[in-house]
C-alpha cells in the first residue's frame, strides 16, 4: 500500500530526504505521514548496499520507520549486491536489476512489514519480498510513502 502519489512538493522532500545533508531528519519527519504503521512482527526497511549506506550516512527507509514511531528491524534483510539506481532504468529492466540483490534471515514465521520511500514498478519490493518469503516469512506487506507513476 502507498500513502501518497509521488509528485510536487512530496517528490522534492523525498529527494532531499535521500540526498541532502539533513536528509535523515527530513526522512524522520516524512515518516510521520506513514503513522500509524500496520501491525507486524517485524518492520523491515528496504536496505541499502553497505557502500551506499556509508556514502549516504543513513537509510532513508529506516528513518521513515523511526519517524512513524516504529523500530526498524535492520538485521533481517540485507542488500548483498550493489545495484545501480532504479531511477535510470525502464520498467522491464528494473526486475533484472534487483533480482537476487537481497538476502533475508531470522524471519521464519514472521509477519513482515516492508517499508520504502517510493514505489514505482514494485521491482525492489518484489525482490525484497521474495527474499523474505524464501527465508520463511509467513507474510510480507509492503508500505511505501508514495507511489510514482511507472
Amino acid at each position: 500500500m502507498c500513502r501518497f502519489e509521488f509528485g510536487g512538493q512530496l517528490a522534492v522532500a523525498v529527494r532531499r530526504a535521500k540526498y541532502a545533508e539533513s536528509g535523515s531528519a527530513l526522512a524522520r519527519q516524512l515518516g510521520r505521514l506513514l503513522a500509524p504503521l500496520p501491525s507486524a512482527d517485524l518492520v523491515v526497511p528496504v536496505p541499502l548496499h553497505p557502500r551506499r549506506l556509508r556514502f549516504r550516512g543513513f537509510n532513508q527507509a529506516a528513518e521513515l520507520v523511526r519517524g512513524a514511531g516504529g523500530r526498524p528491524a535492520l538485521s533481517h534483510l540485507a542488500r548483498v549486491r550493489d545495484t545501480p539506481p532504479q531511477t535510470d532504468k525502464p520498467p522491464p529492466a528494473r526486475l533484472g536489476n534487483v533480482a537476487g540483490a537481497f538476502s533475508a534471515r531470522n524471519v521464519f514465521g514472521a509477519h513482515v512489514l516492508l517499508v520504502d520511500d517510493v514505489m514505482t514498478t514494485g521491482a525492489t519490493a518484489d525482490a525484497c519480498a521474495r527474499a523474505l518469503r524464501q527465508a520463511g516469512a509467513a507474510a510480507v506487506m509492503v508500505l511505501a510513502l508514495a507511489r510514482a507513476p511507472a
